[in-house]
């Protein structure tokens, strides 16, 4: 589907390679505008699905005033959790190290929240995927963090990289959606805007 067929401009906030892809995967026309300084902090009341809800909402918020009448602009956040902790982005590779030993054998949850955002109306969903990882030796962690340097991933890690060929058993859920954009569940959203 080609985004001729429609009258509104399609804006994606974020700076992710990963969510650039996908969101052209659906043949879509979009420009991608980046605001600096959004803050992603959340309540800490809130647990799995609600921060990735609440942190995606939060950047459509700060984009509200740059927006046009004809724009409709989509923004997300992707969290890994682990027994209701949230895996972010790791500060350094010790801390990625840590993030992937944790994830060692075990089954995590990542859950990435959309919000579309329109002059008359948004929303805001969150997809879940679960994801079971191989137990993995520390020759491989250090391997992955040394060569791909997954210090901008959430749970320190990409699914589409080398670790994710090794490591990934099997999930439950949209595999695109642990990449970073469910872009099943946002296409079908993005026909009620267009």
């Amino acid at each position: 589907m080609n985004s001729d067929t429609t009258m509104r401009k399609i804006v994606l906030a974020s700076n992710s390679p990963r969510r650039r892809e996908l969101l052209g995967g659906l043949g879509y026309d979009y420009e991608v505008r980046v605001l600096d300084g959004i803050d992603e902090s959340y309540p800490d009341t809130l647990r799995g699905s609600e921060v990735a809800a609440y942190i995606s909402r939060a950047k459509a918020d700060a984009y509200r005033a740059t927006m046009a009448d004809d724009e409709i602009v989509i923004t997300a956040d992707t969290i890994v959790c682990l027994d209701d902790m949230v895996l972010g982005k790791p500060a350094d590779e010790e801390e990625a190290v840590a993030m992937l030993r944790s994830l060692s054998g075990r089954t995590h949850q990542v859950y990435t929240g959309v919000t579309i955002v329109a002059a008359e109306k948004s929303s805001t969903f969150v997809s879940r995927s679960d994801v079971v990882f191989a137990t993995l030796t520390d020759e491989e962690i250090k391997h992955y963090v040394t060569h791909y340097r997954p210090m901008d991933k959430a749970g320190a890690y990409g699914i589409q990289e080398w670790i994710g060929y090794i490591g990934v058993e099997r999930i439950e859920g949209s595999y695109f959606n642990v990449m970073g954009l469910p872009v099943q569940r946002l296409y079908t959203e993005l026909k009620k805007y267009l």
